[in-house]
């Protein structure tokens, strides 16, 4: 019976997508508002990278939806990974080839968040795919030296304070311009760093605190306490 329904619910769902793909016409998409968002982006955003200006300018409030799922996510998974394990100074290393990688990797990972960061308005990129990358780096040390410990307290200050500054940019632009997060101090010349208004800023503090997020799940994973068989 289990076979039969799976069987069934196969071909229900195969037909209704082969429904709606009839409907479709392939090849003439009218993409009204991609069109629209193309051909005004830049003008109205000032930034040269039109995913980012949609991310932080145009859907703002689905942005910090999405920050709000990840913080949700992140919380939800530390609770469960709470138990941590009485610091052992004694923790096995991982390897003076590890050990020496990680120390390599560390700076190289952080430079490349923090400019994968800051250029998110002019480069593909920007503060979630930076804050991934940020976490990474500090993480790499954590599998290479078991005993460091990332300092809990501080992540929590970083998280806190950068979704703040989010949500205040964003409420800062819905009192001045009457838009929630849309960018403000002026577009400045396309192209250059200094650009795109409060775009920047935007993506500096989502990449903080998506970094600092991930870096305290990883944390509490690599320190959950082991379970008994």
């Amino acid at each position: 019976m289990r076979n039969l329904a799976s069987l069934l619910f196969s071909l229900g769902l195969a037909f209704l997508l082969l429904a709606i793909a009839a409907q479709l016409g392939f090849g003439h998409t009218p993409m009204v508002v991609g069109s629209r968002i193309l051909a005004d982006a830049q003008s109205d955003i000032g930034a040269a990278n039109i995913v980012t200006a949609v991310v932080f300018g145009y859907r703002g409030f689905d942005t910090l939806g999405e920050l709000s799922i990840l913080f949700a996510a992140a919380t939800a998974a530390g609770l469960v990974l709470g138990h941590r394990r009485a610091g052992a100074p004694d923790d096995p290393q991982g390897g003076l080839v590890l050990s020496a990688g990680a120390d390599l990797l560390f700076p190289l990972l952080l430079l490349v968040g923090i400019y994968i960061v800051i250029h998110g308005h002019l480069t593909p990129g920007g503060g979630f795919q930076g804050g991934v990358i940020l976490a990474a780096a500090f993480f790499v040390s954590v599998i290479a030296k078991p005993a460091l410990r990332l300092a809990h307290g501080a992540i929590s200050v970083i998280e806190g304070l950068a979704g703040a500054a989010f949500i205040l940019i964003g409420l800062w632009a819905l009192v001045g311009d009457g838009s929630f997060l849309k960018p403000l101090l002026g577009h400045g010349v396309l192209g250059q760093l200094v650009s795109a208004g409060t775009m920047p800023l935007l993506s500096s503090a989502v990449g903080l605190k998506v970094g600092s997020e991930l870096a305290g799940l990883l944390a509490h994973i690599s320190e959950s306490e082991a379970r008994e068989p």
